[in-house]
């Protein structure tokens, strides 16, 4: 900078005395459009500064808001009924049967046959021959009878009654009260402070001045100078967040739970033993002895004994003693025993579970997924373009005369016109200005 600044000055001092010498012939006319050609002959190389414009770009940030939707899930909290199911019992009573084993006897009538040894006289005659009287017995059949006695057992069929003791299960049923606990949740709304910050974005105003920069003037007497002149400034507008700090009430639900107890009357049927006594009839044979009288016929030889008076042969009988064995036969009476069954009825109680379905409420949580918008700051890069101007050095030299006016080489030989148009766009404060650089003079 101070390089181009120093290149500035000495062209400027050499451009100061031509000029002097120039306005003193013309009287500080600045057109030489009637300059005569002996003015136009060259004279000496000299230095001028050339205006040149460049456009340069500068990175701006800026904020920028954009609306982002995000996903956030939030705990809701639902009442639901869920079905407990409670397994209870009830006493039902069953007739059944059992086998009731007893003992009869009955009597079994068999004919049996016994062997009876008997004696008996067998007259032998025997003839004889004398002359005396005699005697002769001639056997006499006589026919008696004899009592036999006897036992036999007859059956006899009674019907009894017998007292038969047995356990009847009665159901009772009794209404007590009885406590249940249940769990409900309970909303508690709680309040918390919460601290929001409620500002706003409010747009600041800015203005920047321009820098003194160097620039070719035409003064009347004495002609070209260097002048620092002002440029025009530029204002910049930037979103400044006024922050405004809010305290709120914010209310908060919980659900606690809290036990309720509920008193509820309730039927319980329980069993009560109780012995009944029933008479129950039952047949019971007995044997019952009997005395049996019976006539048996037997035959008895008895010898009558007769007197002869003659002389005859006579026989002489005498009794042979003989035994002889018989088969009497006879009815045995003897008791069979038998075994025989009875179904014998009886009360039978067991337990039959059923199934009772009870409605629990209970709290179940759920996670809802929901939506929402929040802006989102972003930096955004943006290349802003400014122009740069800076003098360049210009070596002019003289070479061919003027024909009808001036003949420039690298640039007319009367007073430099300002190139710039306008105001000159300057870089803002925050941005350095790029330096110009030239040749070293």
């Amino acid at each position: 900078m101070m390089r181009s600044l120093f290149a500035g000055l000495a062209m400027a001092l050499a451009l100061g005395t031509t000029a002097v010498t120039e306005a003193g012939g013309y009287c500080g006319a600045s057109s030489y459009a009637c300059c005569p050609t002996s003015c136009c002959a060259p004279t000496a190389c000299y230095t001028t500064c050339k205006v040149e414009r460049q456009t340069c770009y500068h990175t701006v940030y800026e904020t920028q808001y954009e609306p982002q939707q995000y996903t956030y899930n939030r705990t809701v909290y639902d009442t639901t009924y869920e079905d407990v199911p409670q397994t209870c019992y009830r006493t039902v009573a069953e007739t059944a049967y059992r086998e009731h084993c007893y003992t009869v006897a009955r009597p079994v009538y068999e004919q049996a046959v016994r062997q009876e040894t008997y004696q008996t006289f067998r007259p032998v005659t025997e003839t004889y021959y004398r002359d005396v009287n005699y005697c002769t017995q001639r056997p006499v059949w006589e026919t008696y009878e004899r009592e036999c006695r006897r036992t036999i057992y007859n059956p006899v069929v009674e019907t009894v009654n017998r007292p038969i003791t047995r356990t009847v299960y009665r159901q009772v049923t009794e209404t007590v009260n009885q406590e249940r606990c249940y769990t409900v949740m309970r909303p508690v709304t709680t309040y918390r402070t919460v601290t929001r910050d409620c500002g706003t974005w409010q747009t600041q105003t800015n203005y920047h001045p321009g820098p003194c920069v160097p620039k070719l003037v035409c003064d009347p007497c004495c002609g070209f100078r260097v002048q620092m002149v002002q440029c025009p400034g530029f204002t910049t507008c930037r979103r400044v967040w006024c922050p405004n700090i809010v305290c709120q009430q914010v209310p908060c639900t919980n659900y606690v739970p809290q036990v309720v107890r509920q008193v509820c009357p309730v039927q319980v049927c329980r069993v009560v033993p109780e012995c009944v006594t029933e008479n129950c009839p039952v047949r019971v044979c007995r044997m019952v002895p009997q005395e049996i009288c019976e006539k048996i016929p037997y035959r008895v030889c008895r010898m009558v004994t007769e007197n002869h008076t003659q002389r005859i042969p006579y026989q002489v009988c005498r009794q042979v003693c003989e035994t002889h064995t018989r088969d009497v036969p006879y009815t045995v009476c003897r008791m069979v025993t038998e075994q025989k069954t009875c179904q014998v009825p009886y009360q039978v109680c067991k337990q039959v579970p059923y199934t009772v379905t009870h409605r629990v409420a209970k709290c179940t949580p759920r996670c809802i997924t929901e939506t929402a918008c929040r802006m989102v700051a972003r930096c955004v890069p943006k290349q802003v373009p400014y122009e740069v101007c800076r003098m360049v050095p210009v070596t002019v030299c003289q070479n061919n005369a003027c024909d009808n006016g001036c003949a420039t080489g690298d640039a007319p030989a009367g007073p430099l016109q300002p190139q710039a148009e306008g105001p000159v766009d300057l870089p803002p404060a925050g941005a350095a200005a790029a330096p110009a650089e030239g040749p070293a003079t």
